[in-house]
Formats: structure tokens, C-alpha cells, sequence
């Protein structure tokens, strides 16, 4: 049976247990990521934890929703074995909220379609290999602009501020992203320092011969993954491979102890071709996008 659990009814040591074991984990499910990337969240629940869906939730003129955080990349169901039945949840989902935009993950495999499941995509690329035979899969303009880095003179740096991260992605991609909330950058900078200080999480930063910073990212690491969550170049400093070799260095440095690097998932085509030119796969994934207010549909955007 699956019951709604609000969070502060949650049996936080039963959940994380099924989010760590569950054939989906990854690290966007545990509880200390969603309180604080979430403004509210609640779970809905099959028997005694077997598996659990964490749905977040907001309200507007006295209706609850549920949404997609920022920050956040896949959510979806977390199950202990693979005979799990995603009808129930989605039934259960609609049942309590009548509009509802969240993603599934990866290894959440929907044999039939449904009018509420959108297909999205991201890149992953395998890293099981020695660094040698995951540079070889890159295509030649990768290896052209890592010459050009390395001319460039081009510097890594790990454990950077992240103050300095924020600040580059917020005076580059974030003018390009103005939904983007003074609030959500307060809650990028606790998850990051969060992340940080529990070991599962790192910034990579890259500095010309000037001294200025003209690339980084935020890496988030969970069992053999490494995800990029974050990440931005300076755009007027973008003609010496800077973004190629904010990645090539996370890669090289991630591939000894993990097995799949991800890209942070992108269905643009061209944010797309860029990561699959490192040779990148494309694996597919679904949002959940359902509304049974049509005349309230524009509430809910961002």
C-alpha cells in the first residue's frame, strides 16, 4: 500500500536507507539535499519503505503543487528491487495535487507512454577505462581545443571558493537564465558548502595566465558517479578550449575511482553535441508535466 508521508512525519532513517540501497540511488533523493534545495517536500510511501517517491511542493493562492527545484536533476522513484509498479504512484500523485512538473530518472524504465510523460535526455559518458582510452572517444575539436588550453596556458584549481563559482555563473549563464531568484542562489551556496564538507561535492576552477577565472563547476559525487551540477565559462574568454578543459580535467582526475561521468543532462541540441564530443552517450529519461487546471496553467511557471 503506498501512503502520503509529509516530512515531518518521515521516518528519515527508513527513507535514506531505501534512497542509499534503492536500484535508482543518487544523491538528490537523500533528505539533507531535498531540505534544503526544497522549500517544502513530503513522500509518498510503499509499505514499510520498499520504495519511496519524494515529491516537492509549493503553494500558491492556497493551492499545492508540486514542482521542480532548481539544483536538482533527477528525482523519480527509488525502489529496493526491479518488479516495482509506477501506476500506483502517479495515481497517488494525482490523486493529492492537481498540477505536477517533476522528473523521473534514469533507471525509471516506463514501458508505456502516457500523455504526463515528456521524454528528456542527458549524456553520460563511461570512464571505467584508463584516462588514454576515454581521450581517444573524444572527437577533434575537443582535442584541438586542449591544445589550444594548454598554449593558453590554461590552470586548474580545486577547492576554489565558492563564492568566486556563483559569482562567474551568476555574471554569465545566470543573465541568460533571469528566472533564476536572488533565493536560489542563497541555496546553491549552503548546498555547495553542504556537499563540501560531506565529501560529496567539489569545485574546479580554471584561471588564465592573467589570473582570471574563465571557467568552473561543482561536482557532485555519489557511489561510481560524478555529476557536473554546475558549471559556467566567462563568455568573453571563451577562445582557448576553457570549458573543454574545466571538463577534461575533471575526467582525468574522477576516472581512478568512479566509472560514469554525467553531464547534467541537456535536451538542447547544441548544449547536447557538445557533451557527446567527448564521446558521451545519450540515455533518455521522463518528466512527469500534468495539469488538471487548465485555467490556472500559467500559475505554475516559474
Amino acid at each position: 500500500m503506498i501512503t502520503y508521508v509529509k516530512r515531518q512525519d518521515l521516518n528519515v532513517v527508513k527513507y535514506d536507507a531505501c534512497i542509499e540501497n534503492s536500484i535508482q540511488s543518487n544523491i538528490y533523493g537523500f533528505s539533507w539535499y531535498l531540505d534544503i534545495v526544497a522549500d517544502t517536500w513530503a513522500v509518498l510511501v510503499l509499505d514499510d519503505y520498499k520504495a519511496v517517491m519524494p515529491i516537492p511542493i509549493r503553494k500558491k493562492y492556497g493551492i499545492k503543487y508540486v514542482y521542480p527545484p532548481f539544483w536538482l536533476l533527477e528525482l523519480g522513484v527509488f525502489s529496493l528491487d526491479d518488479s516495482i509498479d509506477y501506476q500506483p504512484f502517479f495515481d497517488m500523485l494525482f490523486k493529492k495535487f492537481k498540477a505536477v512538473e517533476t522528473r523521473l530518472n534514469v533507471d525509471n524504465k516506463i514501458q508505456k507512454s502516457a500523455a504526463f510523460l515528456l521524454d528528456k535526455q542527458m549524456q553520460l559518458l563511461s570512464i571505467k577505462d584508463d584516462y588514454e582510452a576515454v581521450f581517444d572517444g573524444y572527437r577533434k575539436d575537443r582535442k584541438k581545443d586542449l591544445r589550444k588550453a594548454q598554449n593558453a596556458n590554461l590552470v586548474e584549481k580545486w577547492g576554489d571558493s565558492p563564492e568566486n563559482l556563483i559569482q562567474l555563473f551568476k555574471n554569465n549563464v545566470g543573465k541568460r537564465t533571469p528566472y533564476i531568484t536572488s533565493k536560489d542562489y542563497v541555496v546553491l551556496a549552503e548546498l555547495i558548502e553542504t556537499c563540501i564538507n560531506n565529501g560529496v561535492g567539489e569545485i574546479l576552477s580554471i584561471y588564465n595566465k592573467e589570473n582570471s577565472l574563465v571557467a568552473a563547476g561543482f561536482f557532485l559525487k555519489h557511489k561510481n558517479k560524478v555529476t557536473i551540477l554546475v558549471s559556467s565559462t566567462d563568455f568573453n574568454h571563451r577562445k582557448n578550449g576553457e570549458n573543454t578543459f574545466l571538463i577534461d580535467c575533471a575526467i582525468f582526475k574522477y576516472q581512478h575511482n568512479y566509472d560514469i561521468f554525467h553531464f547534467g543532462g541537456s535536451s538542447m541540441e547544441s548544449i547536447a553535441k557538445f557533451f557527446l564530443s567527448f564521446g558521451a552517450e545519450t540515455n533518455e529519461y521522463q518528466q512527469i508535466k500534468y495539469s488538471n487546471l487548465p485555467f490556472l496553467v500559467k500559475l505554475f511557471k516559474r
